[in-house]
């Protein structure tokens, strides 16, 4: 798969995922608290990989990873950071769905396409104008999609706690950029998927105990929320930004507000408004405004 395809393809199936699963994560707040959602559904998208990547390696062992002590490094420190940011950025985000609505939670948890260009900048990475402008038309069509018409900010207690799950899930795209060129990208997911559930499951014992009844009675929640959202989702983020740029990733996964808009209106039968219809619109705008080659200056002496 060639990386222009990487790029532009894989984030928009891990869009189309994220984006109904929000639906799933509204259902499981009222039912389960979210550090054991969390590591109920992390445990599944960890095992999961790692039964892939077992076949993986037995199928072709060859072109499995080099075992380098360096890659182990980077693997089990990226692996690290990685599922730290992971675990604290999803469960503020799941603990705030409960109390906001998944509109609004779905509209600040996607402000990280403006922070991750932004936070880019502190890392040396050349941001082009396309995507500035992308970035732009993107935050206008998710207003659109989330508020209602007299475009009132109010914010929620919920609210409050989605707003730093955005610059959590900022820190996890740089993340993956800086420790995807260093070990396998597979592995990376694994890893972090397994650090994330332990940890929440550490702070669920803490703060929540553990209830079987309800994590029975989440099971459908969980089940999508671990092996689709996690397992596939977060995996294909993490190959598309192997070889990709993290700001026009990030915006390509921005669309998951749009996918959980048509979602409702197609599996739920909700009706959507014409700002609405726009709001999708400018953010299927944006995407192509990123994908605009950009223009070579001529050799000095030439028109």
């Amino acid at each position: 798969m060639s990386k222009k395809v990487k790029q532009l393809v894989l984030p928009l199936i891990t869009a189309v995922i994220w984006g109904t699963a929000f639906t799933a994560q509204k259902s499981g707040s009222g039912v389960i608290g979210a550090f054991t959602f969390n590591w109920t559904r992390y445990l599944l998208a960890a095992l999961a990989l790692a039964c892939f990547i077992a076949i993986r390696n037995k199928r072709a062992p060859k072109a499995a990873p080099q075992n380098k002590p360096a890659n182990r490094r980077a693997l089990l420190c990226g692996g690290f950071v990685m599922g730290t940011l992971l675990m604290i950025s999803s469960n503020l985000q799941q603990y705030g769905i409960g109390m906001t609505t998944a509109g609004k939670a779905g509209f600040i948890t996607a402000l990280y396409i403006v922070l991750v260009p932004l936070f880019g900048l502190f890392l040396h990475k050349r941001v082009r104008l396309p995507v500035w402008i992308g970035v732009a038309v993107a935050v206008v069509g998710l207003y659109l999609l989330s508020f209602a018409s007299d475009g009132k900010p109010t914010f929620t207690t919920g609210d409050l706690y989605v707003l730093p799950c955005a610059l959590g899930f900022t820190f996890h795209i740089l993340a993956i950029d800086h420790y995807t060129k260093r070990a396998d990208s597979v592995e990376l997911a694994c890893v972090q998927f397994a650090v994330a559930a332990l940890e929440s499951l550490i702070a669920g014992l803490i703060f929540e105990g553990v209830s079987w009844q309800a994590i029975q009675d989440c099971a459908v929640p969980i089940l999508y929320a671990g092996l689709i959202s996690g397992g596939v989702g977060y995996t294909l983020q993490v190959v598309a930004q192997k070889d990709g740029d993290p700001a026009i990733v990030s915006l390509l996964v921005s669309l998951e507000a749009v996918f959980a808009v048509l979602s409702g209106a197609l599996i739920l039968g909700e009706r959507l408004m014409p700002r609405e219809y726009l709001g999708c619109l400018l953010m299927l705008l944006a995407v192509v405004l990123v994908q605009l080659p950009e223009r070579k200056r001529p050799p000095a002496g030439q028109r």
